[in-house]
């Protein structure tokens, strides 16, 4: 909006100092806004996780660094916690695609061959799960994951919005030994709806 002002003539025209004046924030207004943004954002969208409802995403593509026969890496997007995927040994890894950006709320791991108490026990599993996402930017979120050592999901919270893939590399395995697999049982995404 444009100032009106009038001469000494008698004359009224527009002041382009009042009009910038009018426009412009306060410097120390602008420098809040400036910090507070990234936290306000990220907080805003841990509240619309948290108040928001979580629903499955099923990835497009799943594609494993290696793996035993019989025991491919679909296996942990079937449904299923009673087959799993054997890796072929520690620091193998298994990535997930997506068909489109979304904002990850969280994950659910199976880790082992299953949450029977009997099958767990008779494979080896992972106690350290790398997990790595990337996001439409190319922006990689890393975190290391520590898993109990028990046949139970495991929920991992992420708030990580526009991911399209996620890998997971399995370290620290336990009772890796006499034939037996590195397994993980079943992996599933939750988007934000």
């Amino acid at each position: 909006m444009r100032t009106q002002r009038q001469s000494e003539d008698g004359r009224t025209g527009t002041s382009e100092r009042a009009d910038r004046a009018s426009r412009a924030a306060p410097p120390d207004a602008l420098a809040a806004g400036f910090f507070l943004l990234p936290a306000g954002r990220a907080l805003i969208e841990d509240v619309r996780d948290k108040l928001g409802k979580a629903t499955p995403i099923t990835p497009v593509r799943t594609e494993a660094s290696g793996a035993l026969p019989g025991h491919p890496a679909t296996n942990t997007t079937d449904g299923l916690n009673n087959k799993y995927w054997a890796a072929p040994g520690p620091g193998a890894s298994v990535t997930y695609t997506f068909r489109k950006p979304f904002r990850l709320v969280d994950l659910i791991i199976t880790n082992g061959a299953s949450t029977s108490p009997e099958a767990y026990a008779r494979q080896a599993r992972a106690l350290q799960v790398d997990l790595e996402v990337t996001t439409a930017d190319g922006t990689r979120h890393v975190k290391e994951l520590v898993l109990s050592d028990k046949p139970v999901p495991h929920t991992v919270q992420t708030g990580i919005s526009d991911a399209t893939t996620v890998r997971l590399t399995l370290r620290s395995p336990v009772n890796l030994s006499g034939g037996r697999h590195l397994a993980l049982a079943e992996v599933e995404f939750f988007q934000r709806s």
